[in-house]
């Protein structure tokens, strides 16, 4: 069990550094942020805003009363070392074997702990979301490519190296399309905003009659299509956009068939910004899982549920890893 009171979280992402002051229930209390920069920008800038954002939550916690801060949880997007002290490698930062646990914590004066940004999030369902109750689980997220993390038992199941949960990479179609990681074929190429946004710009660059709800969202620009516009479509009923959602759906099942072969979970767990598409993704998704997945009729159906978190899991997941380290 986490000790009581408050921790700062911080989920560094593609667009934002996000941090919260988070209470020992896994409330955000107070919240800040500033933009990710480019991925060409020197680590030390990198740090620097790391440190302005903990050092505004400090400022925050002494002004508000609310009693001493007793870490800083770093959710990282990119693979973080078994000891979990280093950024070995992050898709969206300069950071390469960067110790920016020990270099962070030497400045700010507080503990610090650092972990993978999908680890984080996957912990935040487990204690405070979707997944409270249930010991094993897996969160699958959604958003431009697919992540996720696995807690196993009540703890987080990080892998021999620390890189577990690379979801987003299973191959599910030999030479199939290709991926920004090198390979071909993979589940996030299928099943994620990405997949989305290529299937509605091909079809309405196809001029087929049928995109014709689509176009009005982008001006008839397929380039300008975007995942969202693909699902606010078929929130509002239109066909192609239902049926686009309902093909990554079903992608989505064909992965989670896997996962589910290989980890045997009580319970999986989707979040990111493609699921709040709801049931139209999660409808199709749950059919394919009961067609697709080993021992079909012969095994305990595995519920497949929306995170209840949203944006703010890293920051909760964080924050609480900072006051568990042994998670």
């Amino acid at each position: 069990m986490a000790e009581p009171g408050h921790a700062i979280g911080i989920d560094v992402g593609g667009t934002k550094i996000a941090g919260g002051l988070v209470d020992a229930q896994g409330r955000v209390v107070r919240r800040t942020r500033r933009d990710t920069p480019d991925r060409t920008t020197r680590p030390e800038v990198v740090e620097d805003l790391l440190v302005e954002v903990v050092e505004e939550l400090l400022d925050e916690a002494a002004r508000s009363h609310l009693g001493a801060v007793s870490g800083v949880g770093l959710g990282a997007a990119g693979f973080v070392s078994a000891d979990r002290s280093s950024v070995v490698f992050s898709p969206h930062l300069s950071w390469r074997d960067e110790p920016i646990r020990d270099r962070l914590a030497t400045r700010v004066g507080v503990p610090v702990v650092l972990d993978n940004d999908a680890n984080a999030a996957a912990w935040a369902e487990h204690r405070f979301g979707a997944g409270q109750g249930e010991s094993r689980l897996i969160l699958v997220t959604l958003g431009t490519g697919i992540g996720g993390g696995i807690v196993m038992d009540g703890r987080l199941e990080r892998g021999r190296h620390g890189m577990a949960g690379e979801f987003g990479h299973m191959q599910v179609v030999p030479d199939g399309h290709r991926c920004e990681c090198g390979n071909r074929g993979c589940w996030e190429q299928y099943a994620s905003g990405s997949a989305l946004r290529r299937e509605g710009r091909e079809l309405l660059a196809a001029g087929s009659p049928y995109a014709a709800g689509l176009a009005p969202r982008c001006d008839g620009d397929p380039a300008r299509l975007e995942g969202h516009h693909v699902t606010a479509a078929a929130k509002a009923g239109d066909r192609a956009g239902t049926e686009l959602l309902g093909d990554v759906g079903r992608w989505l099942g064909t992965g989670l068939a896997n996962l589910v072969a290989a980890y045997d979970p009580g319970l999986v767990l989707v979040g990111g910004g493609v699921a709040e598409a709801g049931e139209l993704l999660l409808g199709p998704a749950r059919e394919t899982l009961a067609r697709q997945v080993t021992g079909r009729g012969h095994r305990p159906p595995v519920p497949v549920r929306p995170a209840a978190l949203g944006a703010d899991a890293g920051i909760v997941g964080a924050a609480d890893l900072a006051r568990t380290p042994g998670a």
